[in-house]
C-alpha cells in the first residue's frame, strides 16, 4: 500500500506541464539540502499580469513531482498577485494531503512559484 493517495500518485505517474519553457518571463529555483529536492519553475505572463504558460523541472521524490505538477495546475491563468499567496497549505490540500514527513515537498513546490514571479519581477524593474 502506498503512503501517498490517489491523486498524489496520479500527479507522480502522470505530470503536468514538465519540462523547460524557452525564453520564460521568470525563473524560479529552490532546493533542500536535506533532502536533496531541486525544482525549477518557468512563468510566461501576459499583458493582464497573468500566467499564460507555466512549466517545471523537478529531481526529487514523488511527492517533490506531484506538488510541481499540481502547482503549475493551479497557477495557470492566475494573476501574480494571487499565485504569489499560494502557500504550502493550499498546494498540500489541492494534492488533497500529503504525509507528514513529505510536507516540505509542498513548500519547495509554493516556493519555487514565488520565486519565478519574484524574478519577473525584478526583471521588469519591480520590487515584490
Amino acid at each position: 500500500m502506498s503512503v501517498y493517495n490517489e491523486k498524489v500518485m496520479e500527479h507522480f505517474e502522470n505530470p503536468r506541464n514538465v519540462g523547460k519553457l524557452e525564453n520564460a518571463d521568470g525563473v524560479g529555483e529552490v532546493g533542500n539540502a536535506t533532502c536533496g529536492d531541486i525544482m525549477r519553475i518557468y512563468i510566461k505572463v501576459d499583458d493582464e499580469e497573468r500566467i499564460s504558460d507555466i512549466r517545471f523541472q523537478t529531481f526529487g521524490c514523488g511527492a517533490a513531482v506531484a506538488t510541481s505538477s499540481i502547482v503549475t495546475e493551479i497557477a495557470k491563468g492566475m494573476r501574480l498577485d494571487d499565485a504569489v499567496a499560494l502557500n504550502n497549505k493550499d498546494v498540500a490540500d489541492s494534492l488533497g494531503g500529503l504525509p507528514p514527513i513529505k510536507l516540505h515537498c509542498s513548500n519547495l513546490a509554493a516556493d519555487a512559484l514565488h520565486a519565478a514571479i519574484e524574478d519577473y519581477r525584478s526583471r521588469k524593474g519591480e520590487s515584490q
